[in-house]
């Protein structure tokens, strides 16, 4: 069972093609997302290209959904459903916060992924030995610290959010805070691919044209206008 995974969802670009839960090839970049569709196919095309393996060889099509970039996430969803459509194949779509959460294996501990949703606001789920305890939220990160303190466990962040947060987060938190701090604290296709290969055993999979993106808040566009004209 050969997958496709793209995630488009933040700065950081990348493409992954696994084959049986193994993991083939991987290429990331980070740049600009406005770099992202000019971009994106050519590295489809090269790590397909690397694996040997033809488009017509790929069984699904997997990509983040979001929560995160409006326009990544954009141009990620509709690759993804236009060469399915192509192709006749079946996609899946892929919680961005999982895929962030799966880039870490802590045993016992509780994991909080964190992505940037700017003015001090961020992204962010609870999870607990690989189940989400608690649901996708945009909260402000003073907000979410308060909530965590009654917890009264280590608690694992990774993210870009986490990394802009870092100083706020350990001094809240103190010996409960640990900082996942690496190069990849930006959600990666492997980790796309991987849930994606456990939500293709339970059937969880759709065909193109029912593929959207979650984006849990109005773009700032749209709250700008709605703050202009409904107030």
């Amino acid at each position: 069972m050969k997958i496709l995974a793209l995630d488009t969802s933040s700065n950081g670009l990348s493409v992954a093609v696994m084959d049986n839960e193994k993991l083939l090839s991987e290429y990331f970049i980070t740049g600009s997302k406005k770099d992202h569709s000019r971009k994106l196919m050519p590295m489809i095309e090269e790590i397909l290209k690397d694996v040997e393996v033809g488009v017509e060889d790929i069984d699904y099509y997997a990509v983040s959904i979001g929560p995160g970039s409006f326009t990544g996430l954009r141009i990620g969803i509709t690759t993804v459903k236009g060469m399915a459509f192509a192709n006749d194949k079946q996609v899946v779509g892929v919680n961005t916060l999982d895929a962030l959460a799966g880039t870490i294996e802590y045993s016992g501990e509780i994991i909080c992924p964190l992505i940037d949703a700017k003015n001090n606001q961020v992204y962010t789920a609870i999870y607990n030995k690989g189940q989400k305890i608690v649901n996708d939220n945009v909260i402000l990160i003073n907000e979410l610290t308060d909530k965590l303190k009654f917890l009264n466990s280590k608690i694992v962040f990774v993210g870009d959010g986490a990394a802009l947060h870092e100083e706020y987060l350990r001094n809240e938190l103190q010996e409960n805070c640990v900082i996942v701090n690496r190069a990849d604290v930006l959600p990666v296709a492997s980790s796309v691919a991987k849930v994606a290969s456990d939500k293709i055993k339970k059937g969880e999979t759709l065909n193109s044209e029912d593929l959207e993106a979650n984006y849990l808040r109005k773009s700032q566009a749209e709250r700008e206008y709605e703050k202009k004209y409904t107030s």
